[in-house]
């Protein structure tokens, strides 16, 4: 990670070079099997599938704030977050990134771009109304903890591993069908090679959704954990957490789908009434969260010898 006055987190660093190593591998096996079982595509669609992978990775930041409806903003135009912003990098010793707001009525805030130097922090509308100012700070420390661990970089690249075999996947289907309906009365195993690189493609797009997800769960704990020590206000932490999550239910159904791509990224994910407590949420439960906190806050109030 980055040096920074962020607490640093070994068990973060060791999940994200564990997920890369398991995602390249599984795209190596992606292309070795599409090789074997469609020859004549599997050039083409590896490189397509690598393409949308690198512009995703490119643009990472341009994307995430045109799905938000978002705006870079000014100091000018918003003074008073550029000044928390502003504070809380002095107080990480890191470069400030850009800052956004959305706006939108759904309460939350995230961070992307594909390094710290492209960073981009946004909140929306919503949160600002919500929050007090100590409680803000809280939330925009978690966000700029993922910026300066660069979990923010692996995530995209990790989520791009989704993309790739969903793209292989769609181009093995047309392969498939072409040897079935161009070859249907020649015995050269066009539907077992079809099936051999749609298994392969389900497979690997299964798995990158189980790691996207696992990762995903521990470097929220983490931001938690890091936004928490660096303000030393994580009763305010957990104040926006539960007045977010709980916010979450006033939220029309069709305003957090229309979100929920942008669920793995968020400060708190946008659902409204299911649990949490399932192999593939994005985030730990509110519970875990809030646990984690008062751990904090209970160390922190402890009087040093």
């Amino acid at each position: 990670m980055a040096r920074t006055r962020f607490i640093p987190d070994r068990g973060l660093t060791a999940r994200m070079t564990l997920v890369m190593f398991l995602l390249g591998a599984l795209f190596v096996a992606l292309i070795v099997g599409l090789m074997y079982a469609l020859p004549q595509y599997a050039l083409v669609i590896g490189v397509i599938g690598i393409g949308i992978a690198f512009y995703q990775w490119y643009s990472s930041d341009k994307l995430a704030m045109r799905a938000m409806r978002a705006r870079e903003v000014t100091p000018e135009e918003a003074p008073e977050l550029h000044g928390m912003i502003d504070r809380l990098c002095a107080m990480a010793d890191m470069p400030k990134p850009r800052v956004g707001i959305a706006d939108l009525d759904l309460p939350n805030a995230f961070a992307t771009g594909r390094s710290p130097s492209r960073a981009v922090v946004c909140v929306t509308t919503g949160i600002l109304h919500r929050l007090t100012a100590e409680e803000l700070e809280g939330v925009l420390a978690h966000e700029l903890s993922h910026v300066a661990h660069r979990d923010v970089l692996v995530m995209t690249v990790a989520s791009s591993a989704g993309i790739i075999a969903g793209t292989l996947t769609r181009g093995a289907q047309f392969g498939g069908l072409g040897l079935l309906g161009g070859r249907r009365n020649n015995n050269n195993g066009g539907a077992p090679a079809f099936l051999v690189a749609l298994v392969v493609s389900i497979v690997v797009y299964a798995i990158s959704f189980l790691l996207l997800r696992l990762l995903s769960r521990y470097r929220e704990l983490c931001a938690d954990r890091a936004g928490a020590y660096l303000t030393m206000k994580p009763a305010a932490l957990a104040s926006a957490l539960q007045k977010i999550t709980g916010e979450m239910a006033s939220i029309p159904q069709r305003d957090l789908r229309a979100s929920s791509a942008m669920n793995a990224f968020f400060f708190a994910p946008a659902v409204g009434g299911v649990s949490l407590k399932t192999l593939t949420s994005t985030h730990p439960s509110l519970e875990q969260r809030l646990e984690q906190l008062a751990r904090i806050q209970a160390e922190l109030g402890r009087p040093t010898a």
